[in-house]
């Protein structure tokens, strides 16, 4: 299978999923998506394969969707918002329907859909320098794919998702985004460590009890929040603003760190 922006290795029982933009920060772009739903289609049929890390290439896991461009040319429309966030969700379903366990290996940012991503995975491991965080709401958006109610309580769902902030892996442990916190060296150690604790699993025993959790999450409403938070997701990338339409314009004429910079000092002291 040829790869533009994945790297794919399989090791006996173990298949290892490197996010591979490192000159974007792994920015998921709709290329990468595509590739992703064609790999975990690959990886579902291959029955040696018992556990999959998804890890990040370079300086980090990765710093969320690609929005570059954004400002430039013809706002897409309701549709296109929906047929996008369509494609989005559609590749993390791929791992929570999945036979196979994921553990998802964070360092530094892990932001926006990418939080998702390691959310979705069923074990999240965290290097000590790992940043989380679902920002896009600063920036007239939301989470297309709102697995975080179901991860965290309430209070903390919206401290998080109504203000866009950032926390630290410590932060991240306490408050259960993340199973434990690790040495920035030791990361892909630990992840291994603990895929080859999950591949001693019988698969029966490791694919039904898995579809036996998310099931109950889906009894109690799981899909259809997805659903309705990716229709939330179309509706506000839809509606306007004028910080919208600000922040659209320095981006388009001056690059996104200068529109985040305007942001900032919009709203500074």
């Amino acid at each position: 299978m040829e790869l533009n922006t994945l790297k794919l290795v399989k090791e006996d029982w173990l298949a290892t999923l490197t996010l591979n933009r490192p000159e974007k920060m792994n920015a998921l772009s709709e290329e990468l998506q595509l590739e992703m739903q064609k790999v975990l289609d690959d990886l579902e049929e291959d029955m040696d394969i018992r556990v999959v890390i998804i890890n990040g290439e370079g300086r980090c896991f990765s710093a969320g969707f690609d929005i570059t461009g954004t400002g430039s040319g013809e706002a897409p429309d309701v549709q296109q918002w929906r047929a996008g966030v369509k494609r989005e969700n559609a590749t993390w379903f791929r791992i929570w329907r999945s036979r196979l366990p994921f553990i998802a290996a964070v360092h530094s940012h892990c932001l926006g859909g990418a939080c998702e991503l390691s959310m979705v995975c069923d074990i999240t491991i965290a290097a000590d320098d790992a940043q989380f965080g679902e920002p896009e709401i600063q920036f007239q958006s939301a989470p297309p794919f709102p697995i975080m109610p179901w991860v965290l309580g309430m209070k903390k769902t919206k401290e998080l998702l109504l203000t866009g902030d950032r926390i630290n892996a410590e932060e991240a442990e306490r408050i259960g985004l993340v199973n434990r916190v690790v040495p920035r060296d030791r990361l892909m150690d630990e992840a291994r460590a603990f895929a080859r604790k999950m591949a001693m699993i019988p698969p029966p025993a490791m694919h039904l009890n898995k579809t036996g959790i998310n099931r109950g999450y889906d009894i109690r409403g799981f899909q259809s929040t997805i659903d309705y938070g990716a229709e939330i997701f179309a509706m506000i990338l839809s509606s306007d603003s004028q910080e919208k339409r600000d922040f659209e314009k320095i981006a388009a004429e001056k690059g996104l760190r200068e529109a985040f910079k305007w942001r900032d000092a919009k709203f500074a002291g």
